[in-house]
């Protein structure tokens, strides 16, 4: 049995008062989730000459709803690789829009 199809069965057994009661307690329990607002992105165009250090500023900018401390390991292990290790710009800037995308695509689902 569906959960829907036993939720009826058991109001359907249930006195006038207590559905009553029932349909008050579903509504307070609706009332209590609380609703993110999803934000449309605003993806900012790519400059042909951008910095890495250029690039988070952008991707901050163009998702503004993401929790920025969240993706701070990430974003800072990329900064890392360029800095300290000479990856190529462009390899990571790609991996940070890849990372910023991949965050807001878990936000739109948590958020619905």
């Amino acid at each position: 049995m569906l959960k829907s199809e036993h939720l009826q069965a058991i109001f359907n057994q249930l006195s006038l008062e207590q559905q009553q009661t029932l349909l008050e307690f579903a509504e307070f329990l609706l009332s209590r989730i609380i609703v993110k607002p999803v934000l449309e992105v605003k993806l900012l165009p790519r400059p042909s000459n951008e910095s890495v250090i250029a690039a988070i500023k952008r991707l901050v900018n163009s998702y503004p709803m993401l929790n920025k401390a969240v993706m701070l390991d990430e974003t800072s292990r990329l900064m890392t690789e360029h800095i300290m290790q000479g990856r190529d710009k462009i390899e990571i800037i790609d991996e940070l829009e890849s990372v910023f995308l991949n965050y807001y695509e878990k936000f739109t689902k948590e958020s619905t």
